[in-house]
């Protein structure tokens, strides 16, 4: 069989040695049978893209990733199919960012601002594209390592290596789109499997069918044209059923076990509920940097305090930096003149002092006008609120960029009282990251988002409302979430949004909210799924390569 096969492939006319094929243009190097699959996983990669808002075609992931699995386990494999994919997926989904151009409202040039927003584009696409580029790396490792490696397996140590290395790239500064938000917000059932290992188990689920479906088509298309000589076919799709079968039973046994936990009734204890108020201000950022806009702000959230106050509500939430004033400066407005004639507690989006630096933060401001707690945002966005290595880069940055960054961030996950409650909180940024808002869920009853979407696309406040939504699955809290010009929001623990605002448009909500101090699985333990995926994949990765020796013996 093997000299039938090698005496169908012609040798080329003059072979050249490899390192001198190394030198040859690359387009010299790559023939078209891999730019067709290089064009496949590029397609792949927008479908995946895709399943994140605006478009929301959340059921594309359970097959995109099959088509780079697959291509990846072939003799021809190459670390570019994923980087392909990696930039078709984060290329779209991320799209949005390229809405900070024009800057020039900020006094940036046109073409100083279209390199900022090109650069950025680029590098967190590059970025996300290096996770799907080492995963890659690593499945290729596994593949070329053990060919006769139980596909099984395979797809364990695959599912474990994805989970693991998104697990390590939410510890950094630049980390927005799990594969789990691609579910975010339709598909609730997967998403309160978010309550067992947070977001690390639906992205595990997603990755495991799509091995599962890849390595059937492996079995199906392996040597097919000798299999058609030797009319074996037949024999070959009854071998790939069982990882089909698996497939579509662990989607169905999936979905589920979710939807039973969607199934349990709400806790809406009587004593527990609050009566809420949000206020979107809807002040775009071309103004509220002006004099205009500080008057336009004030003007708009001192009649929403005023008109939320007259409904009873107990509190009113306010957008990221809704006030750009400084703590010390807040007694010195109307809105806080207000606060004291109508004597309701408002959260407000202010900055904070810590010596001669300022924070981004949600000021707790009681019906007296103290002011009892402050929570200061945790996750600064890096170049646009601080400049990373400041010490070394700082003057560099400052030379060379119009833009100041020189907040100082907050304690990771700390306890805030209010004297509503322990209450979560979390500002614009650190919706990202599930870690913080576990370790809050550990005291706090309640999930209070502030943010300014404003200067980003259209796309940027529908994903940041499904971060926000995952969040309040996976700690089985009531969140409120207040946004300059959307989307504000309320969502249940189940994720169903309650109310949400529409977009640019000013708003003054209402809703009543329960306080809850129960713990999830994944509040208790955090991510305790990818070590385990790690250990067993292992185990059995070691297991076959000592059986495989002891054969050879």
């Amino acid at each position: 069989m093997r000299l039938s096969v090698l005496t169908c492939v012609p040798a080329p006319l003059h072979p050249l040695p490899s390192t001198l094929s190394m030198l040859l243009p690359f387009r010299d190097r790559i023939n078209q049978s891999q730019l067709f699959k290089i064009g496949i996983v590029l397609g792949s990669g927008v479908l995946m893209g895709m399943t994140f808002a605006p478009v929301e075609a959340w059921y594309l992931a359970w097959v995109a990733i099959a088509p780079l699995w697959y291509l990846l386990c072939q003799r021809d494999g190459s670390l570019v199919y994923g980087l392909g994919w990696g930039v078709g997926c984060y290329g779209l989904a991320l799209s949005w960012i390229f809405g900070i151009h024009p800057m020039t409202w900020m006094g940036v040039p046109y073409l100083a601002s279209l390199g900022i927003a090109t650069f950025c584009l680029t590098f967190i696409t590059l970025w996300g594209a290096s996770l799907v580029t080492l995963w890659s790396l690593g499945l290729r490792f596994i593949y070329t390592s053990k060919q006769q490696l139980n596909p099984f397996v395979r797809v364990i140590l695959g599912t474990s290596l994805w989970c693991g290395l998104e697990e390590l790239y939410s510890l950094t500064d630049l980390w927005w789109s799990p594969i789990a938000m691609t579910q975010s917000p339709h598909n609730l059932a997967i998403l309160h499997l978010g309550q067992l290992s947070g977001p690390t188990t639906i992205t595990g689920a997603i990755v495991f069918i799509n091995g599962l479906i890849a390595e059937g088509c492996l079995i199906i298309n392996r040597d097919s044209h000798a299999e058609r000589l030797c009319q074996r076919s037949n024999r070959k799709l009854r071998l790939a059923w069982p990882y089909f079968g698996t497939a579509i039973a662990s989607i169905i046994i999936f979905h589920s076990f979710g939807s039973n936990l969607a199934a349990r009734p709400l806790l809406q204890q009587a004593e527990s509920a609050i009566k809420i108020g949000i206020i979107q201000g809807n002040v775009g950022n071309e103004v509220r940097h002006y004099r205009s806009g500080y008057d336009l702000a004030m003007e708009n959230y001192t009649k929403g305090y005023i008109d939320l106050a007259e409904q009873g509500v107990a509190a009113v939430v306010t957008p990221e930096t809704a006030f750009p004033y400084r703590e010390s400066q807040i007694q010195n407005t109307p809105f806080y003149r207000t606060i004291l004639d109508k004597k309701v507690i408002a959260f407000l989006g202010g900055f904070g002092e810590v010596g001669n630096k300022i924070t981004n933060s949600i000021l707790t401001i009681d019906g007296a006008g103290q002011i009892v707690s402050r929570y200061d945002k945790w996750k600064l966005v890096p170049l646009g609120e601080y400049i990373p290595f400041e010490q070394y880069l700082g003057k560099l940055i400052d030379t060379i960029s119009p833009l100041e960054a020189h907040l100082l961030a907050g304690k990771f996950a700390p306890i805030v009282n209010t004297p509503l409650g322990n209450f979560i909180f979390g500002i614009c940024y650190d919706s990202a990251y599930p870690e913080h808002f576990r370790r809050q869920a550990q005291t706090g009853e309640l999930i209070i988002t502030a943010s300014n979407d404003a200067h980003y696309g259209a796309g940027m406040p529908a994903q940041h409302h499904a971060l926000d939504l995952m969040r309040a699955i996976e700690t089985d809290r009531w969140t409120v979430r207040a946004s300059n010009t959307g989307y504000s929001a309320v969502i249940d623990p189940h994720g169903r949004t309650q109310w949400i605002s529409k977009l640019n448009e000013f708003a003054a909500h209402t809703h009543r909210v329960y306080r809850q101090n129960t713990q999830t699985l994944y509040v208790r333990y955090g991510n305790w799924l990818t070590p385990l995926l790690f250990a067993i994949g292992s185990i059995l990765f070691f297991k076959s390569t000592s059986s495989a020796k002891s054969s050879n013996s």
